[in-house]
């Protein structure tokens, strides 16, 4: 038998190398000078106010990685950086990367005391006592960054997760903790008969309005403040959550799904965009990261659809159904019988 080389391994051990790489040259802002024209190193470093030789290192790492494209000593955006990288972009995941930047790479550095322990790393990492989302939203600024994170990873996601189920039967979906909107945004482009209910805090629903005012479907859309665990939620035969459930322990999600439940009309839908974890659970590889990343920041984790199902069914839905979009987020669509 022929002992297996040691690559895999390495690429594991180097990887947090390459996203390094990648948060710096997004901080930077080289994605953003080079979506303008083509420039050399020295170039680069004389606007950044960076050394050279550093900072062709740097650009050579993102050829590598094919975040950027060289002809002769000139670089410019690859495709993927221009529609990704690039702050002005209406698909950038920027804010996302900046988060982990700042934050995630931070708090990941304390993952074995979180194992140990099995709870979040805020106050260790930071000194942060209390609820997480206080301090995402404690400045404008802050709250925008976080915010517009969640924007780019959801457009690029939001049209699949909306036309994995047929809602044509539905009429006014409410999309609760909805962020930017993508979500309910996305739905009420797909399904022509149905109305929106952007559903957030007032501070949240305020940057979500430019992107209701951009849609096609802006005139069947609507905005909402409120606070879904404490607040009456607005009356509609159709619910989302969207990358709610994960944050959550299961007895704040028993709440939740419970207040939903008792809102819905019977044949009401709940709709969840979720990451599913394999009931074998051998993967996917992001669904497990992304449960140790919920250990770190929040009381939660990603589950199986077997987990949720059980959940859903408790808080009394009697059909659930679940399916894999292919992309970011996969899709559970739970029904209130009659």
């Amino acid at each position: 038998m022929s002992i297996p080389g040691p690559a895999p391994i390495i690429d594991l051990m180097e990887g947090f190398r390459r996203s390094k790489t990648l948060f710096v040259a997004v901080n930077l802002g080289i994605f953003d000078l080079l979506a303008e024209e083509a420039l050399t190193a020295a170039e680069v470093a004389e606007r950044l106010k960076t050394q050279p030789e550093t900072t062709l290192r740097l650009l050579e790492a993102c050829v590598a990685l094919q975040l950027l494209e060289r002809e002769g000593d000139q670089f410019s955006n690859s495709i993927a950086a221009d529609l990704y990288l690039k702050r002005s972009s209406e698909s950038a995941i920027t804010g996302y990367i900046l988060y982990s930047n700042e934050v995630l790479y931070k708090l990941w550095g304390n993952l074995e005391d979180a194992i140990r322990e099995g709870t979040p790393r805020w106050e260790q990492t930071f000194g942060w006592p209390g609820p997480i989302f206080e301090h995402f939203f404690s400045t404008p600024e802050k709250m925008r960054t976080f915010t517009m994170g969640m924007h780019g990873l959801g457009v690029s996601t939001s049209p699949d997760v909306v036309r994995a189920f047929d809602l044509s039967n539905f009429r006014t979906m409410v999309d609760l903790g909805a962020a930017t909107g993508h979500l309910v945004i996305a739905a009420c482009e797909a399904w022509p008969q149905l109305r929106g209910v952007v559903f957030d805090m007032e501070k949240i629903t305020a940057l979500a309005r430019e992107f209701v005012e951009k849609s096609p479907a802006r005139d069947r859309l609507t905005l909402q403040a409120g606070d879904f665990f404490t607040d009456e939620l607005p009356a509609a035969d159709l619910y989302a959550l969207g990358r709610i459930l994960h944050d959550w322990p299961e007895e704040k999600i028993r709440l939740l799904l419970r207040r939903v439940y008792d809102r819905l009309p019977a044949g009401g839908g709940l709709l969840l965009a979720e990451k599913l974890i394999k009931e074998d659970r051998s993967g996917p590889v992001g669904a497990h990261m992304q449960s140790l990343n919920m250990l770190i920041c929040t009381e939660g984790k990603e589950r199986s659809l077997t987990e949720y199902t059980a959940l859903l069914r408790e808080a009394g839905f009697s059909e659930v159904s679940g399916k894999r979009t292919g992309k970011y987020l996969d899709v559970v669509l739970a029904v209130k019988g009659s």
